[in-house]
Formats: C-alpha cells, sequence, structure tokens
C-alpha cells in the first residue's frame, strides 16, 4: 500500500491548474465525478440539528465553456492570473476549469463579468 502521508504532502505542492487536471483524469479514469462525491459526503451533515449554515466568503470562478471569442477569452485569463500565453491558452481549452479560487464575492464577480464581456460562460 501506498504511504498515503507522502502522496499527501506530494499533493499539497501541486498548483490550481494541476489539481484540476488531477481531479479530471481521476473522474476519467473510474468515470466519476468529484462533485457528487462532496455533495454525497456533505450531505449526513445537513439534518435539524446541523448548525445555521454561513454566508460563503470565499469563491472559485470556474471557465465552462469558451464562447466564441476565444483568443479574447485567453487574454482576459491572462490579465485575470497573470499566467503566460501558454498557460492561459491551455486553461481556456480545457474548459471547464477553475480561473481563480479563494477570491471573495466581490472581486469573483468582476471577474466572471470580465470574461463573460470577453464571450466566455462563467
Amino acid at each position: 500500500m501506498a504511504d498515503l502521508s507522502k502522496l499527501v504532502d506530494e499533493m499539497s505542492n501541486l498548483t490550481v491548474l494541476e489539481a484540476a487536471e488531477l481531479a479530471k483524469m481521476l473522474e476519467d479514469k473510474w468515470g466519476v465525478s468529484a462533485a457528487a462525491a462532496v455533495a454525497v459526503a456533505a450531505g449526513p451533515a445537513a439534518g435539524p440539528a446541523a448548525a445555521p449554515a454561513e454566508e460563503k466568503t470565499e469563491f472559485t470562478v470556474v471557465l465552462a465553456a469558451i464562447g466564441e471569442k476565444k483568443i479574447e477569452v485567453i487574454k482576459e485569463v491572462r490579465a485575470i492570473t497573470s499566467l503566460g500565453l501558454k498557460e492561459a491558452k491551455d486553461l481556456v481549452e480545457g474548459a471547464p476549469k477553475p480561473v481563480k479560487e479563494g477570491v471573495n464575492k466581490d472581486e469573483a464577480e468582476k471577474i466572471k463579468s470580465q470574461l463573460e464581456k470577453a464571450g466566455a460562460k462563467v
């Protein structure tokens, strides 16, 4: 059996894009969705005895589809993320992918509007 703590340490060093790509690869290999697993894990906690839900303070902006203006979307992704041209192009072409994670609501709305103005679906 693999050393799980070593595996966790290695995964902690992944970038956001690498983690998203890993999740996609695992979903393809095992035919499961990470979103479904999270929903199942969170299901039992939601009951009458559960504490009131706190307002979400961190958001992840996910590029759902490129749209018709691919070059404009790549330019916006580069401006938002400070990625190089190749990395931004790979992110856009690999949609759906997270563009930015752990941002506040105002910044998430701003990023969403920038990408939608460029023609992307967020």
